[in-house]
């Protein structure tokens, strides 16, 4: 298993100097942020992106994310058009010797929680979604930011799609993914690129728009869509623990014991506090609701030996910046994560 760790680009306030110097800290997992969702991201983009990491003496593990465009997802007329661009774009990495990417079918907007500086009583804020304030927020007020949310639209564009979507339905989503898994894996295939989806965060409908990437049936029809080991998971903790029906480590020794199909892992602990409700407290077990010593044991027990990172963390110490994106706690978490594996793995 190999630590990365998100990072935003040149705009970011935390730099590679100082991701690097985080203990067991090897890749870095990044993107290009400033090329429009559905445009081909240049070959020289991707080796400008990559020579800035590799200088700092880290190289890019992951990409995270290459936006797949709302047209594919609605299955608009245009689709063709977006899927072809995206098959551009992972050759481009390819080439590069980009070897994942990881990527969201989410519709509209991708993670969502209902308040991004909720305080803990140590003093810290975290990430909460509490799913009473949730069903009072209204998405076509004009006024509502969400983490995710694509501010480009105006307010009308924001009713059309979140209409088509409503109109769309589960299985029309469902069929639309198929068409971009079967257009994208072989492409994927040939660049040696392997796809890994992530899942729904939280897992469950918002604001009445399909989700799909759920659980543990959801993420088995997922990969019967095409039989390729390209064609695989990101396996979120916090994404899937959100909720107690997914148990996890069953989910792990299926998904990549059985079938080897997890090729990337956000570790994160989240704390359940009643029904589709949950903050997302530090890493150690004792202050979640997961136990993340069975997860990282599952994972190894399973051959896991993708990339991983300590994913979202508490503003701790006064630090200020991307919610659930600081330096410390997410240094802190990938620190007890790579405890935690050099105990399992030798106490084997």
């Amino acid at each position: 298993m190999e630590m990365a760790f998100r990072w935003y680009g040149m705009t970011d306030s935390i730099s590679l100097e100082f991701i690097g110097q985080i203990p067991g800290m090897k890749g870095i997992v990044t993107a290009i942020y400033d090329i429009p969702v559905g445009e081909v991201w240049p070959l020289d983009k991707i080796l400008e992106l990559k020579s800035s990491v590799e200088k700092s003496g880290l190289h890019i593990s992951v990409i995270e994310s290459v936006p797949v465009h709302e047209d594919i997802k609605l299955g608009r007329p245009t689709k063709d058009k977006y899927i072809e661009n995206y098959k551009e774009t992972i050759k481009n990495l390819g080439e590069t010797g980009i070897k994942v990417v990881c990527y969201n079918f989410m519709p509209v907007f991708d993670w969502t929680r209902s308040d991004l500086a909720y305080q803990l009583a140590d003093g810290s804020t975290t990430l909460i979604y509490n799913q009473d304030t949730v069903n009072k927020m209204d998405p076509l007020s004009g006024d509502l930011a969400l983490p995710g949310w694509d501010a480009s639209y105006t307010k009308n564009q924001m009713e059309t799609l979140i209409k088509e979507y409503k109109e769309l339905g589960e299985e029309k989503l469902w069929e639309n993914l198929e068409y971009f898994i079967k257009n994208i894996i072989p492409v994927a295939e040939t660049s040696g690129v392997k796809m890994a989806i992530h899942p729904d965060d939280p897992p469950w409908s918002i604001f009445g728009l399909p989700r799909i990437i759920t659980c543990k049936e959801n993420l088995k029809r997922f990969l019967a869509l095409y039989d390729s080991s390209y064609h695989g998971i990101t396996f979120c903790t916090g994404s899937l623990g959100c909720t107690e029906t997914n148990d996890l480590v069953d989910m792990i020794k299926y998904f990549s014991g059985e079938k080897k199909r997890i090729h990337f892992a956000h570790l994160r602990n989240v704390k359940w506090h009643g029904n589709r409700s949950f903050y997302e407290s530090a890493h150690p077990s004792e202050y979640g609701s997961l136990d993340m010593y069975k997860i990282l044991k599952a994972l190894l027990d399973a051959g896991f030996d993708g990339s991983y990172r300590s994913d979202h963390g508490r503003m701790i110490w006064k630090e200020t910046g991307k919610p659930g994106y600081g330096l410390y706690d997410r240094a802190l978490g990938a620190v007890y994560i790579h405890g935690l594996i050099e105990a399992i793995t030798k106490s084997k």
